[in-house]
Order: structure tokens, then C-alpha cells, then sequence
């Protein structure tokens, strides 16, 4: 049966679960209040990732958060404030932290993120779209024995999991990548991945969806969300009021704030992330991180993208321009040869993650209110997690089995 579903969020997520509930032959209509070209979506560094198979909340990761926190340049940081969400979701993180809940949580990550590469190479085959899409794995570039060692441990995990992982030498890597000027001991090879170039998809899927009939309402804001009983009877924005059968959340580090109209708790912090693009020739042909300055390395149509940083602090655009600076001077020692020019660095873009304590999206409905479904929480996995999401989400709606348990996604697993 068709329904009308009002999407509130505009990022991969959004667009993505619209694209498989117009599949679904639902009349789908999206808002978002930007107008579709910035934020995480637009800025990230366009990893299709079954290798990330390790959720954030991995042990150690607050008291490496706590122990940068002062460093200005650290690629990670927790900015501490006396603010009850956030203080809320740093007791969550830690108690999720642990090597159980890890090792609980590795099956979930990856199925997700290969059934969203599936989903992915599908949307690339159906020739509606023009997109660039290389399936060329990621390299886990170390320079310490240390980092290396780390790194393997994942990546023989992975490989029980059925992945194809290499160990290789400094000499193999430079094989697969002769002119990047790699600057390394040695890396792990995960063949699982893909990379895209972001900025070229998501005006290419808007138009798509506009042209099969979709509404898409820009710089429009959701000020009320109109309950009664257990349904969202109306939505009010800035503008209007929308009607619609049923709704779904994904608003990204915004979706907390948001659902509180809705007396639900979903726990979300915003992790703010930075790219620099550089235009010139890298020699760089193979998606890279850079893992002991934790940067990560994308060869995208016409250009190369520099991304990294997770800060943790409350909702907003402002650039640190050390953290910027440092992505660049760390990315040129490991690349010898590479040198970003000052223009580049100042073109930079930020970008917010929604981060769930436990490493994990929130995926599913509410169960007070009916005909809202909750699509948050994707950290650094946002895009590569866009499809199997949205598909999810169609299927929901649909009232259809979902392709995965949802049961690790659970929405008020906080509540």
C-alpha cells in the first residue's frame, strides 16, 4: 500500500532511504534546512567500508580522548562541557567500550556495510546514474611496528569474518601504488572496499529522485512535530505544515535535539570532521589511511581528499585551523613529494558525524509514537552506510522482512 512519508534530513541517509521508498512506490517528500551541497555527507571521504569492522567505542578511546584533549593538533578529541546529554553519552561510550561488546558488535558492522556495497554497485549497474565508483580496497598505511601490529590483529579478525585481508611489506605496497611516493613500513590490504567521490552522487540522486516524482524542500526547517495519541498527526516548518502517513528521522547530529519533541532519548553527539581537496596530481591511485595520524586518503574524480579529525563538542561550523594544519603536515610525511598548497588548506570543509555511544546506527521505529521510524547514529560510516540503510528503512515502512536483524540497531535501546 502507498504511503506518504515526509523525510526530515537531506544527507546520505535521507536521500537514500527516499530512493528505496520511491522504489517501494510510496510518495516520498524530503526537508532538510540547508540547501543540499555541505555537511558530512558532501565532505567525507567516500569509503564504502566492510574493513571498519571495530566500532568507535573501542577500549582505550576516552582515555586517548581525555589524553589529546589538550593537544590542539590530536586527531581525536572529547571537548568536555556541563551539559547533561553529553555527559550522559560519554557514560555510555565508556560503558560501551569494552572488548565484549566490541566483539558482540564486529558481525553487525560488517554485514551492514557489505550488504550497503552490494547495494551500492547495484545503484552503479542500474545505469540511472553517472557516477565515479572504484572498487580498489583500502590500504592501512603504518610507519611504526607498533601501529602494524595493531592493525594486523583487526585485520586477521576480519579475515574470520571472510574478508580478504593481506599483510604486506613496504615493498608490496609500493607494487600496488609505484608513483605516490609512500613513505611507510608496510600496510594491511583490505580488498573488501570501495571509495566514490561524494559531491558527484548526491546532486546526481536529488535530481534523480526529483525526477521520479519526489518533493524536495530546501533551507526549510522543522520548528513542531504534532502528536496525538500514539501518531505524528503534522509536521510544522519555517513555512508550512506537512501532512503525512508516516515519518522519518534523519537529521544526523541534530536528531537528539529533535526527537525530544517526541519525549524519546536517542543518545547522539556530533563528531566533527575536516577534508582538504587537492586539485593536482598525487600519483595516489589506492585509498589510503594514514594510520598513526589517523587521516584518510581518497584518490576521487579529478582531485585528492585529505579527511580526518573526530572532535567531539556540541553542534557547530567553527574551523580549528591547527587540526587542519596538522591533517596536511601529516599527510606530506607520509607522502614524500606531496606538498598542499596554503589555498588548499584554506578551502577547507567541516563536516558533522552523529556519534551513538556504542559505535552503532539506530535503525527502526519508535514504539510510542507508530509511524515514526529513527535512521541515526552512523558515525564515520555514514556513507558507506547509506544504501543499506535507506533499504532498511523501505523496508519498514513497507512493512516487508528487513534484509538484516534490526535488533542490534534497536532505537531506544537508551530509552
Amino acid at each position: 500500500m502507498s504511503k506518504e512519508v515526509v523525510i526530515i534530513g537531506g544527507g546520505i541517509i535521507g536521500l537514500c532511504s527516499a530512493y528505496y521508498l520511491q522504489k517501494e512506490g510510496h510518495k516520498v517528500t524530503v526537508i532538510d534546512k540547508s540547501d543540499f551541497s555541505s555537511g558530512a555527507s558532501y565532505v567525507n571521504a567516500g569509503y564504502i567500508t566492510p574493513s571498519h569492522i571495530v566500532s568507535l567505542a573501542a577500549p582505550g578511546m576516552i582515555n586517548k580522548g581525555i589524553k589529546w584533549m589538550f593537544d590542539s593538533k590530536s586527531p581525536f578529541s572529547v571537548k568536555p562541557r556541563l551539559d547533561y546529554d553529553f555527559l550522559k553519552w560519554t557514560w555510555l561510550f565508556k560503558k560501551a567500550s569494552t572488548k565484549e561488546k566490541v566483539e558482540n558488535s564486529i558481525k553487525t558492522i560488517k554485514d551492514i556495510n557489505v550488504l550497503s556495497r552490494e547495494l551500492y554497485q547495484d545503484i552503479k549497474n542500474s545505469n540511472d546514474f553517472d557516477f565515479f565508483y572504484k572498487h580498489k580496497g583500502l590500504l592501512m598505511c603504518y610507519q611504526t611496528d607498533k601501529a602494524g601490529e595493531e592493525e594486523w590483529t583487526t585485520g586477521k579478525r576480519a579475515i574470520q569474518e571472510g574478508l580478504k585481508v593481506e599483510n604486506l611489506t613496504k615493498e608490496q605496497v609500493l607494487k600496488l601504488e609505484p608513483n605516490a611516493g609512500l613513505n611507510i613500513k608496510g600496510a594491511v590490504y583490505y580488498h573488501t572496499d570501495a571509495h566514490m567521490t561524494p559531491n558527484e552522487f548526491m546532486p546526481q540522486l536529488k535530481s534523480y529522485l526529483e525526477k521520479k516524482g519526489a518533493t524536495i524542500l530546501s533551507n526549510e526547517e522543522v520548528i513542531d512535530i504534532n502528536v496525538k495519541s500514539d501518531k505524528v498527526t503534522s509536521i510544522r516548518t519555517n513555512k508550512q505544515e506537512l501532512i503525512a502517513d508516516e515519518i522519518v528521522v534523519a537529521t544526523g547530529s541534530w536528531s537528539q535535539n529533535l526527537l525530544k519533541k517526541l519525549n524519546t532519548t536517542v543518545p547522539v553527539q556530533a563528531g566533527k570532521g575536516y577534508r582538504i581537496n587537492v586539485k593536482k596530481e598525487t600519483g595516489i591511485t589506492i585509498p589510503a589511511i594514514l594510520m598513526e595520524a589517523k587521516v584518510a586518503v581518497t584518490p576521487m574524480n579529478g582531485f585528492t581528499r585529505f579527511a580526518g579529525t573526530m572532535e567531539v563538542d556540541k553542534i557547530n561550523n567553527k574551523i580549528n585551523r591547527v587540526r587542519v594544519n596538522a591533517i596536511a603536515k601529516a599527510s606530506e610525511v607520509f607522502y614524500d613529494g606531496l606538498k598542499i598548497e596554503q589555498k588548499e588548506i584554506d578551502d577547507v570543509a567541516c563536516g558533522l558525524r552523529p556519534c551513538s555511544p556504542d559505535g552503532l546506527p539506530y535503525i527502526g521505529r519508535l514504539s510510542k509514537v507508530k509511524n515514526v521510524t529513527i535512521a541515526t547514529g552512523h558515525a564515520m560510516m555514514g556513507w558507506s552506510l547509506g544504501p543499506a540503510t535507506g533499504k532498511l528503512i523501505s523496508e519498514i515502512i513497507s512493512d516487508k522482512k528487513t534484509s538484516l536483524d534490526l535488533q542490534p540497531f534497536h532505537v531506544e535501546r537508551y530509552s
